[in-house]
């Protein structure tokens, strides 16, 4: 009996010392929202990307509710602190007036760390919202890395490279897994399998395909509240599952190709000292850390010399 009784006591111990599923959960922690706008749900052409097309207005409430969507799954699983990057085009699309008042939004340009500024060690998560695959992908929508006027290929390391790819290595640099991605399916897969090269299978991030690609303008698309609740439910199962990530190998040095579309960029790129001329379009820059590839890509898209004031 008393043997019984001692067992028994164990057990109950070791009830009160391992708290259910659901309490193991991790609670109060920050989340890094990155959001473009190519990958946003019925984004086509660029008649929804800029102030120019006559949808544009239109796109801008649904690119902010896919970040809104993307905070209250999130939430629900536990996240109490957001910091939304707006990283399209002009870095100025969202409609901050709709964000809850403890929402961090970052907008504007130039910036070090491009579309991941803002991040830093005290993320537990990042989350790609409205992201598109890269220049190099023959089936994307819209695909295209860092600029579509601009770049024929982007490599890091002599690999091809997405926007996802670049940004998800910036996350890595400072300890931060990436766990979600919405955009079409190839988008997705992109970083999909990125995250499980880092991670294995179980660290794979959280897809939300919102839109399956026909053609670089055509898409077959989600109505913008299907896409929407799709993000909400599939941030809340990333952050339901923190602990399966990995964060990206940021580990150094690096070699970056841009490749350009046109060639006298070409040449005058390769005017900058430690900048080589690998080819009648392509430069080489080599950097120890990522975000000094960062700094050099954004000085590659941004410098001009009758920048004011």
């Amino acid at each position: 009996m008393r043997s019984l009784r001692a067992v028994a006591v164990v057990i109950a111990l070791c009830a009160l010392a391992t708290p259910p599923a659901h309490a193991q959960r991790p609670t109060g922690f920050k989340v890094f929202i990155s959001i473009d706008m190519e990958g946003v749900g019925g984004v086509v052409t660029s008649e929804q990307l800029g102030p120019g097309g006559f949808e544009y207005g239109r796109f801008r409430e649904f690119m902010t509710s896919e970040a809104l969507a993307a905070i209250q799954g999130a939430r629900e699983a536990g996240a109490t602190e957001f910091v939304v990057a707006d990283a399209h085009g002009n870095m100025q699309n969202l409609l901050i007036e709709r964000f809850p008042r403890d929402v961090t939004i970052i907008r504007g340009s130039p910036r070090p760390l491009m579309m991941m500024e803002g991040i830093d060690s005290t993320f537990a998560a990042a989350m790609f919202i409205g992201y598109h695959s890269a220049t190099t992908n023959t089936q994307g929508v819209r695909a295209h890395t860092i600029s579509s006027a601009t770049f024929a290929a982007v490599k890091l390391n002599d690999q091809p490279m997405a926007e996802s790819g670049i940004n998800a290595t910036i996350a890595g640099y400072f300890g931060v897994p990436v766990v979600m991605i919405s955009g079409d399916e190839q988008a997705v897969g992109e970083l999909q399998r990125q995250t499980a090269a880092a991670g294995g299978a179980a660290g794979t991030a959280e897809g939300a395909v919102v839109k399956r690609p026909i053609s670089f303008h055509a898409a077959a698309v989600m109505t913008p509240e299907a896409s929407q609740a799709l993000i909400r439910t599939k941030a809340r199962a990333a952050i339901a599952r923190l602990r399966d990530f990995k964060p990206v190998p940021a580990r150094g040095p690096f070699t970056l190709d841009l490749t350009y579309k046109s060639y006298t960029p070409a040449e005058m790129m390769a005017y900058l000292p430690g900048t080589e001329r690998v080819d009648s379009h392509t430069v080489r820059y080599r950097a120890p850390t990522i975000r000094d590839i960062s700094r050099f890509i954004e000085f590659a898209i941004s410098y001009r010399s009758d920048l004011t004031p």
